[in-house]
């Protein structure tokens, strides 16, 4: 007969292995959308492995979730915004005289790609990183933004025509 407390000790170890499978599936794809949105290796794995370890913390919850990789993906870019509005904050007191640069550049394979993508708007670029990178549908990109699925495809519509402008009609 199994003993009430060895259960537990079953269950957790199923919880693990089950949010180990999901690490080793999802860990690289965010690790790249989060070095795309931030332009930074080291930022990117530390905003990774924070989001990841909220995940496993609640991992009882997000496991059961329609979505555990929306959830972290959301998760990733919460944080990424809070960085930013903090360094932005702080910028803004050490520098009050000077204008604030937008400290959320993009980077992608080409130089002239991660120009371009630095200059679209915050939501045009998180759209096109989260359907044309990750490979999300519209819908569970909204999810992870907090937007419909429509204003999800109006913003790629938008991004996609924008990129085409500044890159001419090159399919990099």
């Amino acid at each position: 007969m199994i003993e009430p407390t060895s259960l537990g000790a079953v269950s957790e170890v199923g919880e693990a292995s089950a949010f180990e499978e999901f690490f080793l599936v999802h860990h690289e794809r965010l690790f790249q959308a989060l070095y795309l949105l931030t332009g930074d290796r080291h930022e990117a794995d530390d905003l990774a492995q924070e989001a990841l370890l909220r995940a496993y913390e609640r991992w009882d919850r997000v496991g059961a979730m329609d979505s555990p990789a929306g959830y972290v993906y959301r998760t990733a870019l919460n944080l990424y915004r809070s960085r930013i509005r903090a360094l932005v904050v702080r910028a803004r007191r050490v520098f009050a005289a000077v204008p604030v640069e937008d400290l959320s550049g993009s980077v992608a394979a080409s130089h002239d790609v991660r120009r371009a993508l630095a200059r679209l708007p915050r939501g045009q670029r998180e759209a096109l990183i989260l359907v044309e990178w990750l490979g999300l549908a519209s819908e569970e990109a909204g999810r992870a933004l907090g937007i419909d699925a429509s204003s999800v495809r109006g913003r790629l519509h938008r991004g996609r025509a924008s990129l085409r402008e500044m890159l001419g009609d090159r399919d990099e």
